[in-house]
């Protein structure tokens, strides 16, 4: 594992630095003790996960809220094992770690067993993590089309090759498998039991379960019953995933479902402090942070300058890069049309400072977003799978065929 002492970046001159947003107190708090959770060698003391998405999670995010939270898993963005094994720069860039960081966790997806086994292969022979998740639970049409993500749990045969295969590789080294999926593809082809003793009986360490199905994408609410559900067929430990928006929503979860933990995902866009919010909560305590525009603009800074150099001190590849999350970081605040467009017009550090310096430090976080869903609220119109998937839990012959062909798309990001 990495160094915990370590405060410097793989790239000399960045550093962490201190959290500078100021905690306050609110009326919640945990009614009993989280109990710490064990994948393998690895200890968890508090089961608090920042789920992997695609965009967000590489070590600058990651770093920010590892600082802000708790000893939990912080995963890095989905990595496409067939862009792993063919070397892909972007492939490799995502592969890599702060020294900063606890735990290196890194998930892979890929639909073809031999290629997601020669993945973990590298990852193990490479010494690239310390723990690896597996990834059946990406709604997005590219992913699903070709049978990958949440597609996948449906072919039984597919879920256990791949399940059996990585943890073969990985238990070598005493690296932890997990693996993360949906309720199932719609309501009337469910998943996520099965898949959920599948895990577990190829040795899976803990399961991670979003309480949506691929159909319901990321619209409505999710059904934390099934979770409970989940938790009662198994032994292992099972993290509960969706619509934790703050750290009540965490604890709600927790009393609700009986699950072991907790995953962030788009709760956390533009808001790493959630996982302090989360640490005192599940400690007991009833400190909240409610930072002001000048202390979010702090952590926009400091993000743009570890973005700098995850891009090997390439300005204007981070500061795109922060485009996105300058729109997270500013919802709610209400600082016009204009500085936001302004912020979009970046192409260097001095550009996001100049803007930073235009704002009031002294705004205050508006109270009607606190605690409020983030990120786009979007319906999928329907599910993408490949032509007859629904026919078999099993894959033929001729689907392997179909999904295992030289496609070059696949090893590109």
């Amino acid at each position: 594992m990495a160094s915990n002492e370590e405060t410097f970046d793989v790239h000399e001159g960045c550093t962490v630095g201190e959290n500078p947003c100021s905690p306050q107190h609110t009326e919640h708090a945990a009614s009993h003790p989280i109990a710490p959770v064990k994948l393998g060698d690895i200890d968890v003391p508090t089961p608090v996960v920042l789920s992997p998405m695609a965009g967000v999670t590489n070590w600058p995010f990651r770093v920010l809220c590892e600082q802000y939270g708790p000893s939990g898993l912080y995963v890095a963005e989905m990595i496409t094992a067939r862009a792993l094994v063919a070397r892909n720069p972007k492939a490799l860039r995502l592969c890599r770690f702060d020294p900063s960081e606890r735990v290196r966790s890194l998930q892979l997806y890929g639909v073809n067993p031999a290629i997601v086994e020669q993945a973990a292969k590298i990852v193990v022979d490479e010494n690239m993590a310390d723990h690896v998740d597996l990834n059946f639970g990406c709604p997005v049409p590219k992913v699903t089309r070709r049978g990958g993500g949440s597609a996948l749990p449906w072919k039984t045969d597919l879920l256990q090759e791949i399940i059996s295969r990585v943890v073969k590789v990985c238990s070598a080294a005493n690296i932890p498998v997990t693996a993360k999926f949906r309720v199932g593809i719609d309501h009337e082809h469910e998943t996520f039991l099965q898949a959920g003793h599948i895990a577990q009986e190829e040795g899976c360490a803990a399961v991670t379960l979003h309480a949506r199905t691929t159909a319901e994408y990321y619209g409505g609410h999710s059904d934390w019953t099934r979770i409970a559900e989940l938790k009662q067929e198994l032994d292992i430990p099972v993290f509960g995933n969706g619509d934790i928006w703050g750290a009540d929503d965490a604890l709600a979860m927790i009393e609700q479902t009986g699950c072991d933990g907790v995953a962030i995902g788009r709760g956390c866009q533009g808001r790493p402090w959630l996982f302090a919010d989360i640490k005192n909560a599940f400690a007991g305590s009833t400190q909240r942070i409610n930072p002001t525009l000048g202390e979010v603009c702090t952590v926009i800074e400091r993000h743009a300058e570890l973005l700098t150099c995850f891009y090997d001190g390439d300005e204007r590849m981070a500061v795109h890069d922060l485009r996105k999350h300058v729109a997270w970081y500013l919802k709610g605040f209400p600082v016009g049309g204009s500085t936001r467009k302004a912020f979009m017009e970046c192409e260097s550090l001095d550009d996001v400072r100049r803007e930073i310096g235009e704002l009031d430090p002294d705004m205050t976080f508006p109270q009607r977003v606190v605690d409020k869903p983030r990120g786009r609220v979007r319906f999928a119109k329907k599910v993408h799978l490949p032509y007859g998937w629904l026919e078999s839990r099993t894959t033929t012959h001729e689907e392997r065929e179909a999904l295992f062909g030289d496609d070059p798309m696949d090893a590109s990001y």
